[in-house]
């Protein structure tokens, strides 16, 4: 079926290839849900190629014969079947950074209006060829079908009315799923609507719709939760999505918050295959690793991770649980909330609501028997004074603390009104991290420390003699950033003897931090250098991220 059939019939009619006749002869004859020009077509009264070429003059365009045409990988990569079989669309090649494509339908406005928001990392150009071109090159190059509608939420039909909006809304977590995005936000401006995924940590800008389709995108998004009132737009609204992005099951928390200009909402994307990752998956080299796993098998005690929001220690702990996971030890979790089951492991959720605070779950944790209890935050006096009792009373305890660095986090404990001998005695390691972008392998290329960059990193030249410096090219499988996933860098502090009594005296935290330099703790600058001279991330982000330990 061709968009805006009867303007394609009166073109066809206009230009001597259809006459009355045929047009009439084919309105009678045809059967079923078959159009007017499908008869046609389909009974020789005009070619599909006559079709073709006609849409592309009207719609501008220059036509392309498929015939015999063989598929670039490269170029194929750029659009998912999915969207190829949607929009009846294929890729045929790619120039200056332009990427050509081949559509069926130039009048079929919804798909020429979302193609370029779908295809964001490279300008396109577009051609016109035959419908059954396309379909067939579909069916043989990605092996599936062309589809009505595709992904719709949990198998729902969409009507005639709202279709258009649920392909958006769908459309936009495909894509960002696709792109390994960790959220979406969409955020209404001022004229305009403006859609940006957070990729590798970093907010680009993806999408900027017309201001009217803000209202049925959020009402769209509300009714995926099946919990948030399409109504309330005054208050902040939380709510949860399950849905299915072609194979794949994917989990949403989704949030909302009035603005001067609508509602904004955030929808976090919750990555079930990062509770699977070790601690050698997050980056760690062999002698931190080394370190980190003689602490994971100390039967009680409090190893704390820190750092600030967005770090990774949430996914740092999940890859702690995943390395103390075995069938002859009970692990019972706390967290708020519960974002991935995990298997084998006892998660309880915090239940602020009737009275399930994080206090109050680990009391009864406690009455459990574990050997290992996970803290999702250490937050209030009450909960850090029962983690400690737990690890001194012979378990070991997994929690995080919002501090900048590693020693930092004795302050911070001592702020909850823990006794300092009482951390010198129970706590036993301190890890602070940041997360780094890794540099793209596919595209990155050697290269070259610029004198700004060796004196901002504080770094002795002479330790780039051996050094494979590494640079960020850009490619589509990076979306042209030159930074394709990320990586923690850390520093741990291992309390000792030595340590244990500085803390019973109280010292400050600059001087703890000093002692900690002496007894060999490598800085979160120091473990980032090092991951910048083996060539898996660059410069830049050691600097940024380690702006406060320089």
């Amino acid at each position: 079926m061709y968009s805006n059939e009867d303007h394609l019939i009166t073109l066809l009619q206009d230009a001597g290839y259809l006459t009355a006749d045929n047009i009439v002869q084919a309105s009678a004859a045809k059967r079923g849900t078959q159009t007017t020009l499908d008869f046609l077509v389909e009974n020789k009264r005009v070619s599909e190629d006559v079709v073709a070429q006609t849409m592309a003059v009207d719609a501008g365009m220059e036509f392309v014969d498929l015939a015999g045409f063989v598929p670039d990988p490269f170029v194929l990569e750029q659009v998912s079947p999915e969207i190829a079989a949607k929009y009846n669309v294929i890729p045929i090649g790619m120039d200056n950074g332009r990427l050509f494509l081949a559509v069926a339908d130039p009048m079929d406005f919804e798909a020429m209006d979302s193609l370029p928001h779908l295809l964001s990392t490279y300008p396109l150009d577009f051609y016109c060829a035959q419908k059954s071109q396309i379909e067939q090159f579909i069916t043989d190059v990605y092996g599936v079908e062309k589809e009505k509608e595709v992904n719709t939420f949990q198998g729902e039909e969409a009507g005639d009315d709202d279709a258009p909006i649920i392909r958006l809304v769908m459309d936009m977590l495909a894509e960002a799923v696709n792109n390994r995005a960790s959220d979406i936000h969409v955020e209404p401006m001022e004229k305009r609507l403006r859609v940006r995924y957070r990729i590798d940590g970093v907010l680009q800008e993806v999408a900027s719709h017309p201001k009217h389709l803000h209202a049925p995108m959020l009402a769209r998004i509300k009714i995926m939760t099946g919990a948030m009132s399409i109504d309330e737009r005054r208050v902040p609204q939380d709510g949860r999505i399950q849905t299915k992005i072609g194979n794949k099951n994917i989990d949403l928390r989704v949030s909302t918050v009035p603005t001067s200009h609508g509602e904004s909402v955030v929808m976090r994307i919750l990555d079930r295959s990062s509770i699977l990752l070790g601690l050698s998956d997050l980056g760690f080299f062999s002698d931190d690793l080394n370190n980190f796993n003689e602490l994971l098998a100390l039967p009680d005690g409090i190893i704390l991770v820190t750092g600030p929001t967005g770090s990774g220690k949430t996914t740092t702990l999940y890859a702690c649980l995943n390395t103390v996971n075995r069938p002859d030890r009970k692990i019972i979790t706390v967290e708020d909330p519960v974002e991935y089951t995990l298997s084998g492991i006892n998660q309880v959720p915090v239940r602020e609501d009737v009275g399930m605070n994080f206090a109050a779950a680990l009391r009864s944790m406690l009455r459990q028997a574990p050997n290992i209890i996970m803290i999702g935050e250490i937050r209030d006096p009450e909960t850090a004074q029962i983690a400690i009792n737990a690890a001194l009373t012979g378990h070991l305890v997994l929690s995080t603390l919002h501090t900048n660095d590693a020693p930092g986090a004795v302050a911070r404990m001592t702020n909850l009104q823990v006794k300092p001998f009482l951390i010198a005695t129970a706590v036993r390691a301190m890890m602070a991290q940041r997360l780094v972008r890794k540099l793209c392998p596919e595209c990155k290329t050697p290269g070259e420390l610029t004198d700004k960059e060796i004196r901002a990193l504080g770094l002795d030249p002479t330790r780039l003699s051996d050094a494979r410096i590494m640079v960020p090219n850009g490619c589509g499988k990076c979306r042209g950033t030159g930074y394709r996933g990320r990586m923690c860098i850390v520093e741990i502090f291992k309390v000792d003897d030595q340590v244990r009594h500085m803390i019973n005296e109280q010292i400050s935290t600059p001087q703890l931090r000093r002692r900690a330099r002496e007894l060999g703790m490598r800085t979160l600058r120091e473990d980032a250098i090092r991951k910048v001279l083996t060539g898996v991330t660059t410069a830049a982000e050691a600097i940024e991220s380690t702006m406060a330990d320089s």
